[in-house]
């Protein structure tokens, strides 16, 4: 198994999961890159982790294009899906088993894939960073935070954006520490040659990303506006 990164925007990232040469591909908001990517090859399933259009702009013409490719995702991105999920819902495409996970906060209904020791996350979760929450609900998106704090050391998170650079900077200037430091230097170095920051990992995050660092919800919800100010 593989996870390839197909660049779309100015810095989204569309996961595609490669596993015996067939393709599964998370939150294509481009159609284009996918076609690029994938040539003369029809994915297996689309997976969607939230409604935002970056996320999901390019889900028809892929479709449209190959023709039986089965939609997940979760209630909000009900007009695309096939299948519709929720947290606690396993399902099986290419022989692998993906597991759900509600990750509310950046959307209401946003979700996240965990398979095996790689965890699909959206805009839930960023290297050292997490989503702005347009639901207003900081409750909810500090719960999630506590989800992400409770999964194994070891799981790779993708998130969909290159934001690791930035959200760094802020965590320097806000809860900066040895980790940061040495995180900051290491994704300056990648970016200068315009490379690829991503997967982290969750050990890596509880060290360096200060949502999930955060003490409590007020704290959590400080920082998260403090972040919007940035």
């Amino acid at each position: 198994m593989k996870v390839n990164a197909i660049f779309a925007f100015s810095d989204n990232y569309i996961w595609a999961i490669e596993i015996d040469d067939k393709y599964i591909i998370i939150d294509p908001g481009e159609a284009e890159p996918v076609f690029e990517f994938l040539k003369d090859k029809a994915p297996e399933a689309i997976l969607l982790t939230h409604k935002h259009s970056d996320h999901v702009g390019g889900v028809d013409e892929i479709v449209k294009k190959y023709g039986a490719v089965k939609v997940y995702g979760p209630s909000e991105t009900e007009k695309y899906n096939d299948i519709t999920l929720k947290g606690g819902d396993e399902f099986s495409v290419l022989g692998e088993t993906f597991k759900v996970m509600d990750t509310p906060g950046h959307t209401r209904e946003h979700i996240s894939y965990l398979l095996n020791d790689k965890l699909f996350c959206g805009d839930a979760l960023f290297l050292a960073g997490c989503g702005r929450v347009f639901t207003g609900d900081y409750e909810a998106a500090y719960d999630t935070m506590q989800k992400f704090n409770s999964l194994d050391e070891d799981i790779y998170a993708y998130p969909a954006h290159e934001y690791s650079y930035y959200n760094l900077k802020f965590t320097m200037e806000y809860r900066p520490n040895e980790d940061v430091k040495k995180e900051l230097e290491r994704v300056k170095e990648l970016r200068e040659k315009d490379e690829i920051t991503l997967p982290t990992t969750i050990k890596k995050e509880k060290l360096i990303n200060p949502f999930m660092r955060a003490k409590d919800l007020e704290d959590f919800t400080e920082l998260r506006k403090a972040k919007d100010r940035f």
